[in-house]
């Protein structure tokens, strides 16, 4: 049974490695047991502007759990936020649900990878009119390149899940107990980037190197994370997903027609181009009836009195 299960996890592995990096958001990863704890780090400084920090985590391969590297990645464009991968418990297996670019951070389990990623959204920094500001609360980086930075302790706090033991899944025996939120349900419908092919080529390094795998180095990665940011990789912004039936909003949102400013307006105001308007025909006025003249019929003439004595 054993040998079965790892026969299918490695076919599974290398069907992850051929299939392209935009098609692999469908491809789900099965472990029966559970990634080793997050190892605690120290965050390389971020060198220039512009760089988005992805967490680093545990992936799987062939040999096991191995360890990918944090790395400072280039935005692929103006506005990306990057929504980490995480492990969640269902039925009886740890599965894999890979991270991917949108222009909101979506929901990752409540993990807590630190460093901005707090369990809830992104506390690390904002975009302000093409330009990202990092919040150096959580963030490391280069004030003397980087200029656009704040201070702000307060969303740290709001946005942490305490995670005293750094637990690596959500659900589960022992895993973070966090549900989306209404935001983060709005996110994840959203139209996403998969991880770019350089960071495909990151993972990928990792999995060949025998020291990232937990087995090896006893859930203790020799690298922690890239000492160097990736390279870049642009791409245009993905085209915003229109809402629909399958996607409804979220149930704390208000229904668009408790809110005035979607209420659809009656039909006498406006009426859809696909359906032609009703003619409008001026009010019949009440006109007396005509009717043809009455024909005047011949009177029968009078029969003529027959004379006295004839019988």
């Amino acid at each position: 049974m054993r040998l079965l299960r790892s026969t299918r996890l490695y076919l599974l592995a290398l069907l992850l490695i051929a299939i392209p990096a935009a098609s692999r958001a469908a491809v789900f990863i099965s472990v029966g047991f559970a990634p080793p704890v997050l190892p605690v780090y120290v965050q390389p400084v971020c060198p220039a502007p512009g760089l988005m920090w992805t967490p680093g985590y545990w992936a799987y391969g062939p040999d096991g759990y191995y360890w990918v590297p944090g790395a400072w990645v280039p935005a692929p464009y103006v506005g990306a936020l990057w929504t980490p991968g995480y492990w969640g418990w269902s039925g009886g297996l740890f599965i894999w649900h890979e991270g991917y670019w949108g222009p909101h951070i979506g929901y990752y389990g409540g993990v807590n990878y630190g460093f901005g990623y707090m369990g809830i959204g992104f506390a690390g920094g904002v975009w302000r009119g093409g330009v990202f500001a990092y919040n150096t609360a959580v963030m490391h980086v280069n004030t003397t390149v980087i200029h656009n930075t704040y201070i702000d302790q307060t969303i740290v706090h709001n946005t942490t899940i305490v995670n005293n033991t750094h637990v690596a899944y959500n659900g589960g025996p022992g895993g973070i107990q966090h549900q989306p939120t209404a935001d983060e349900q709005v996110a994840m419908h959203e139209q996403h980037l998969a991880p770019t092919n350089v960071q495909q080529q990151h993972v990928q390094a990792a999995q060949a190197d025998r020291n990232s795998y937990a087995k090896n180095n006893g859930g203790h990665p020799h690298t922690l994370a890239a000492a160097k940011p990736l390279a870049a990789e642009n791409h245009p912004a993905p085209a915003p997903r229109a809402m629909t039936a399958s996607h409804p909003a979220p149930a704390s949102h208000p229904a668009p027609e408790s809110r005035p400013a979607y209420r659809a307006a009656p039909e006498s105001r406006s009426t859809p181009q696909s359906r032609p308007a009703p003619q409008s025909h001026p009010a019949a006025q009440a006109k007396p009836e005509s009717h043809p003249a009455p024909r005047s019929e011949p009177k029968p003439e009078p029969k003529p009195k027959e004379p006295k004595g004839r019988r």
